[in-house]
């Protein structure tokens, strides 16, 4: 299958855009997370993802919320997509306002087989750039698989022991909150009747970048609001708005955690 989509390998996109201060302050209110957030003041790590975000009109958006594919991503023929995880570096702060530019590139697209069958994993490498030069280096792994007929949920992964733990609501408010800041339409994340009876899951999906934001601010809580050199993150199990999710952590090594005592994903910090 992946031969088809050969001609995307190296497809470039390039944008700017800036984040204001009304932005970063309901960023800050979604995650619970006190401090400065006028202009001109850093913005934490991985707040550059409510940067770029897709304007899509209406007529050009799929079923299940996304733009339509055969733009930028290749149009793989399977009608689930997720961002399975990614791999960041940061090299200097981005600031509250400033002009970012950001430059994707569609490096790698791979099928394999799993659990749920035929999977096609699309990597994207973005470069963004702020006032002080190259702020990020971010790979991100979108995955696309077939529509199950039922939910089926990976592997169980235990967490485990950890040094620290802290619960965390994702309910549907704070859903809604961040699919509005990210402009993410995906239906998964706040239509129930579409995330149960078309994509069978079990409840509304908590997004992997929340989570992934969740635990990058329970960390930097705990190091003094510093900065990693990298990050990189990874979903092994759907998280939904009915979890009592905990955030935990031993050593670098961050996890969220469902009642069950299963991992949801797995992050790094690095550095």
């Amino acid at each position: 299958m992946t031969g088809a989509f050969d001609p995307w390998l190296g497809r470039v996109e390039e944008a700017r855009d800036s984040i204001t201060a009304r932005q970063a302050r309901q960023m800050a209110a979604t995650l619970a997370v006190a401090g400065d957030f006028a202009s001109g003041a850093m913005l934490p790590p991985l707040w550059h993802w409510m940067g770029w975000t897709p304007e899509a009109p209406m007529t050009e958006l799929g079923p299940d919320g996304h733009p339509a594919r055969g733009g930028f991503l290749p149009p793989v023929p399977l009608e689930r997509r997720m961002w399975a995880g990614g791999r960041l570096r940061f090299h200097a702060p981005l600031r509250i306002g400033e002009e970012m530019f950001r430059r994707s590139e569609i490096t790698k697209v791979s099928e394999k087989t799993g659990n749920t069958g035929r999977m096609v994993f699309v990597t994207v490498r973005h470069d963004v750039h702020g006032a002080a030069g190259l702020a990020v280096e971010e790979e991100q792994d979108i995955v696309f698989i077939a529509m199950p007929d039922r939910f089926a949920p990976p592997p169980p992964v235990e967490a485990p022991a950890p040094d620290w733990r802290e619960a965390v609501v994702v309910d549907e408010v704070r859903l809604f909150r961040f699919s509005a800041l990210t402009f993410n339409a995906h239906r998964i994340h706040f239509d129930l009747p579409y995330a149960t009876g078309v994509e069978k899951y079990p409840g509304l999906v908590v997004h992997g970048p929340l989570q992934a934001m969740l635990l990058m601010e329970a960390a930097r809580a705990r190091r003094a609001g510093a900065v990693p050199a990298g990050y990189r993150f990874r979903g092994v199990r759907p998280a939904f708005h009915f979890d009592r999710l905990s955030l935990q952590g031993v050593a670098d090594r961050l996890a969220t955690v469902n009642g069950d005592g299963l991992v949801c994903m797995q992050a790094e910090w690095e550095g």
